[in-house]
């Protein structure tokens, strides 16, 4: 290696070198930065949230801390604060989330009947075109028109009341869907908002919830009638087959709607079963019905016989 070479590969170390010091200076201020946003936002937290309630007048009103040491005061109003906002998120807003059920001489109907919106009723599509839509599924309003005679219908799901309102308002405008429930009725569990039915004032024998997603309905798996999610196609007729299926539950006044439920749990397309066990049924009733034609024949031709006294 020539002189020239050995002075270039040491004017580029130490170019490097710089460079890495000032990299480094760099990080240096970033994390100096950020730790003083850091230290500052905490400062204020404490303060915004640790400082004691005033009355009208400016004056303090005294809390379960207020004899405490000043610093241990703003921490534990903090830690009450911060507790009460995370309560806020993870559960419902409210303990009862349906008012009481009707009384005479008002009719309550028997069963309740839990809906999810999105991918059950309407289908949520975007193009550069048009934006965000919502498309109406295959048979709602048969869906809707029919079951409102035999249940009371709600609406919950996990999706915001501004989102949630006006796409129902269109959907439903004869007032088949009785209450609505959206994402603050939720609790957030492990990333999840679940559909805790504990809160919805109702008897969970009679309560039977339509979903697709596992994790929002976890909490009561055997008040849940699994249906796969609707992905827009307009051939489908799943809403169709619910009817008959919710219809049969009502019309043979199931006192436990999750013993069945439990049963249809097992299959994995609970819809599918529930066609073939009409199809097995159907086939079983026109064999006891061609075995009692049968057996009439003779019956009939003997009481010819002795009607003609023979």
């Amino acid at each position: 290696m020539n002189k020239t070479e050995e002075q270039e590969r040491k004017k580029r170390e130490e170019e490097e070198t710089k460079e890495n010091e000032r990299a480094w200076k760099r990080m240096k201020l970033g994390f100096a930065v950020f730790g003083g946003g850091g230290i500052v936002g905490g400062l204020w937290a404490l303060y915004e949230f640790g400082k004691p309630d005033v009355d009208p007048n400016g004056l303090t009103i005294e809390d379960e801390f207020t004899h405490k040491p000043m610093i241990q005061q703003y921490f534990q109003r903090m830690w009450k604060s911060l507790h009460y906002y995370q309560k806020m998120i993870q559960e419902p807003s409210r303990d009862k989330l349906l008012p009481d059920p009707l009384q005479h001489p008002y009719v309550q109907p028997k069963y309740t009947l839990v809906l999810e919106m999105k991918d059950v009723l309407v289908h949520p599509d975007w193009t550069y075109q048009t934006g965000w839509r919502f498309k109406k599924r295959p048979g709602v309003d048969h869906f809707l028109s029919e079951l409102a005679k035999e249940f009371e219908i709600v609406v919950f799901t996990a999706e915001q009341g501004m989102t949630v309102f006006p796409i129902l308002d269109a959907l439903d405008p004869h007032g088949y869907i009785m209450y609505r429930l959206v994402r603050d009725a939720t609790h957030f569990v492990d990333g999840h908002h679940v559909k805790n039915l504990n809160n919805l004032n109702r008897d969970l024998r009679k309560v039977i919830v339509v979903d697709w997603d596992d994790n929002a309905t976890k909490m009561h798996p055997d008040n849940t009638f699994g249906i796969a999610r609707w992905n827009g196609n307009d051939d489908d007729t799943q809403l169709l087959d619910l009817v008959a299926f919710l219809k049969i539950i009502a019309q043979n006044d199931v006192e436990d709607v999750r013993e069945t439920l439990h049963y249809y749990r097992q299959f994995e397309d609970p819809i599918n079963q529930f066609r073939e066990n009409q199809r097995k049924l159907a086939e079983q009733m026109q064999e006891e019905e061609r075995i009692e034609r049968a057996k009439a024949k003779p019956m009939v031709k003997q009481w010819t016989r002795n009607l003609l006294g023979r």
